[in-house]
């Protein structure tokens, strides 16, 4: 699995941080990859030694200034070393890092030892097994936690990653941030994907994903029938025919010639009402589709120190992924607890390939 998240104007709102130009961009990442790998604060002739570009320990000393000014970064004690504040890991995860491909040893590993056994075994068993294997490769915490309950929503956003692919941001109330890979109806333009945006955030917050779904599905109905009001009028002056077969979505209003000479001022009105509701029917189609593909999308969750209430005090982080059964529904979760300086590049994959194994176990 790789993953690498598109800038989104999300990516900045999440962190509270202004925008960063590229230079800035690379010299945070060279340090938190640092930092990451060794757990000790990284200076300006570290990053210098490190950048292609040559840059020297000045340069990079006077923009690391202004990463501890945007608060991406700080010193944890007199010495010149820098490390990420939490707002700046957030930052990092979301914008920044590069999910490689999982380690063939530790995906067979995986295989072996949660998957491959003949053995009639509980869930109770498989879940014990996965998250022992989780600690076992991480050297971290495995944990299991069931059910996932669908987050009520605080914003929702969706980007177009090419034909038939989109990434959901959801942003929980909790504050919990989830990035889901999505397959998407070909042939959806890509102004859609704004416009499912701007809509579902500005009307939507506080619900879930399902109650969303079902608020636009009953709009859908209001409009059909308002629909079949207006064009039954039409249809009755002779100006308009329907066409198709009975499947309310294939049918089409054929308008005839004389649509252009009329003076009744009523029958305009409901010719310009029936091309609104059909463009207002076919939008919220493709929202119902676009929501449909975001509740059934795969998505690894991580929570860093204080934004998981569990972790606040004690400076970690836990990375989970949804498992499910044969219905395909969510019924749990699990993953990993370790320290905010985890290799999440490593981790992230781990987990969401372990909780696929459970849930084609589980099915």
């Amino acid at each position: 699995m790789t993953i690498i998240p598109p800038r989104s104007p999300l990516d900045d709102r999440l962190s509270g941080v202004p925008g960063l130009d590229q230079r800035s961009r690379e010299i945070f990442r060279r340090l938190v990859d640092t930092y990451l790998e060794t757990g000790e604060p990284v200076g300006s002739r570290t990053i210098s030694r490190i950048l292609p570009s040559g840059l020297s320990a000045a340069s990079v000393r006077n923009v690391m200034m202004d990463l501890e000014d945007a608060g991406l970064i700080f010193s944890p004690h007199t010495s010149a070393g820098r490390v990420p504040t939490q707002t700046g890991l957030r930052f990092f995860v979301d914008a920044l890092m590069e999910v490689g491909a999982m380690n063939a040893d530790e995906r067979a590993r995986i295989d072996a030892q949660v998957a491959a056994s003949n053995r009639p075994r509980r869930i109770e068993d498989v879940l014990g097994e996965a998250t022992t294997m989780l600690s076992g490769l991480s050297h971290y915490a495995g944990v299991v936690m069931a059910p996932k309950m669908n987050a009520r929503l605080k914003h929702i956003e969706f980007v177009n990653l090419g034909p038939g692919r989109a990434l959901v941001i959801l942003v929980g109330e909790d504050g919990g941030v989830e990035n889901r890979v999505i397959d998407v109806p070909p042939g959806l333009p890509p102004s859609v994907f704004v416009k499912a945006t701007n809509y579902l955030s500005s009307r939507f917050q506080g619900k879930t994903i399902d109650e969303v779904q079902r608020t636009v599905r009953a709009e859908m109905e209001n409009l059909r029938r308002e629909l079949d009001d207006v064009s039954a009028r039409i249809v009755e002056t002779g100006i308009a025919q329907w066409s198709g077969d009975s499947d309310p979505d294939a049918k089409t209003l054929i308008v005839r010639g004389q649509a252009n000479l009329i003076e009744n001022a009523a029958a305009s009105a409901d010719l310009d009402r029936i091309r609104k509701l059909f463009d207002d029917i076919e939008n919220k189609k493709e929202l119902v589709q676009l929501l449909g593909a975001a509740e059934g999308g795969e998505g690894v969750r991580i929570f860093i120190g204080s934004e998981n209430r569990l972790f606040s005090l004690s400076g970690s982080s836990l990375v989970v992924a949804p498992y499910r059964n044969s219905e395909e529904k969510i019924v749990g979760v699990l993953g990993i607890i370790g320290p905010t300086r985890m290799n999440y590049a490593r981790i992230i994959p781990m987990v969401d390939y372990t909780a696929k194994v459970v849930g084609r176990l589980l099915t």
